[in-house]
C-alpha cells in the first residue's frame, strides 16, 4: 500500500457516492475537503466548499492542503440536461479538476468513469458489445453526450498522467445502490423482463464498494493512467448470464466461460491493480424470481 493521503479533495461531494466516499475517509481519519454546485449541510468533511467543479479558481481553492483527489462531480445521465450542457459540463470539470490539482503537485486522483463509456446503456437501439466476458480493450460504440463525456473524461486523465507525472484511475462503475435502495426494484424487473437489462449486461455495485473501490485508487501503488472496470462478481438477474448473453447478445463472440449468475466482465485488472473484489453482493432470490418471469 502507498502512504495514506493526508487530505483528499472529493467533487460531487453531497451526491450518493460523494457522500460515501466521504463516509469512508472519516472512518480511516484522513480529512477531506467536500465541493458541490451546493453545500447541503452534514457532509462528513472538515472544509466544504459550494462551486462548480468547472471553475478554475474555485477548484484551485479547494484544492488547497490537498494530496489526493477523487472526482466525482458531473451530470450523470444524458437526459438531465441538454447534449451541450452534459458533454460540456462533465468534461470541463473533469479537465479543470485534474489540470489543476497537477499544477499544484498532487500526484494522485481517482476519477468517476462509467459502464455508459462502452456506448451500450444510452443507446437509441440495442447495442451488443463484441464479445464477453468484456474488459477494458473493448471497442467502444457511444452515440449519445453522457457516454461520449466519459470517454474524452478518460482521454483526459491518461494525458493529465503523462502531463503531470500523476497516477490516475478511471472507475467504470455500473449501476450503483444499496439496502434499501433502488437493486430490489432492478431485481423485480429484470424477473419480469430480462430484456430490460441487456444495455447494462444487468451489472451493479454496492456504492459501499464503489467508495472502497476510491480509496483503493488512492492508496494501492500504481503508476500512470488506468480505467478500470468495478462491479459485483454476480448479476441482478435471476437467470444465468450465459443464457442471457446467448439471447439478448447472440452476435457478441463468446471467449471465455461465465458460469452460473457471474457478471460477463473480466474483473482481474480490479484485482490485480486495486486487490479489489466486492464485498456487499446483493440477494437475489433466483428461485423466487424465475417463478415471477415464468408466469
Amino acid at each position: 500500500m502507498t502512504d495514506q493521503p493526508r487530505r483528499v479533495l472529493v467533487t460531487g461531494a453531497a451526491g450518493r457516492l460523494g457522500r460515501a466516499v466521504l463516509d469512508l475517509l472519516a472512518t480511516r481519519g484522513v480529512p477531506a475537503t467536500a465541493l458541490d454546485l451546493r453545500d447541503p449541510g452534514g457532509l462528513p468533511a472538515d472544509r466544504v466548499v459550494a462551486a462548480d467543479a468547472g471553475d478554475p479558481v474555485a477548484v484551485r481553492e479547494a484544492l488547497d492542503g490537498v494530496d489526493a483527489v477523487v472526482h466525482l462531480g458531473a451530470i450523470p445521465a444524458p437526459s438531465l440536461g441538454t447534449p451541450e450542457e452534459v458533454f460540456c459540463g462533465n468534461t470541463r470539470a473533469t479537465f479543470v479538476v485534474l489540470e489543476e490539482a497537477g499544477a499544484l503537485g498532487v500526484r494522485r486522483a481517482v476519477i468517476a468513469s462509467s459502464f455508459s463509456v462502452l456506448g451500450l446503456p444510452w443507446a437509441s437501439t440495442l447495442l451488443h458489445p463484441a464479445y464477453v466476458p468484456i474488459d477494458e480493450a473493448l471497442p467502444l460504440q457511444v452515440e449519445d453526450p453522457y457516454g461520449l463525456s466519459k470517454q474524452v473524461d478518460e482521454a483526459t486523465a491518461a494525458m493529465v498522467a503523462r502531463r503531470h507525472g500523476m497516477a490516475v484511475v478511471a472507475l467504470r462503475f455500473p449501476l450503483l445502490g444499496g439496502p434499501g435502495d433502488k437493486f430490489g426494484k432492478t431485481v423485480a424487473r429484470y424477473a419480469e423482463d430480462p430484456g430490460s437489462g441487456a444495455k447494462e449486461l444487468w451489472t451493479y455495485l454496492d456504492t459501499r464498494d464503489a467508495a472502497l473501490a476510491c480509496w483503493l485508487g488512492l492508496t494501492r501503488p500504481f503508476e500512470g493512467y488506468h480505467a478500470v472496470f468495478v462491479a459485483a462478481p454476480t448479476t441482478l438477474a435471476a437467470q444465468p448470464t450465459e443464457e442471457l448473453i446467448g439471447r439478448f447478445h447472440p452476435q457478441s463472440e463468446q471467449r471465455a466461460p461465465i458460469p452460473g449468475r457471474a457478471v460477463p466482465i473480466d474483473l482481474r485488472v480490479a484485482e490485480r491493480l486495486l486487490g479489489f473484489a466486492a464485498q456487499h453482493p446483493y440477494p437475489v432470490d433466483t428461485a423466487k424470481d424465475q417463478e415471477a418471469a415464468a408466469s
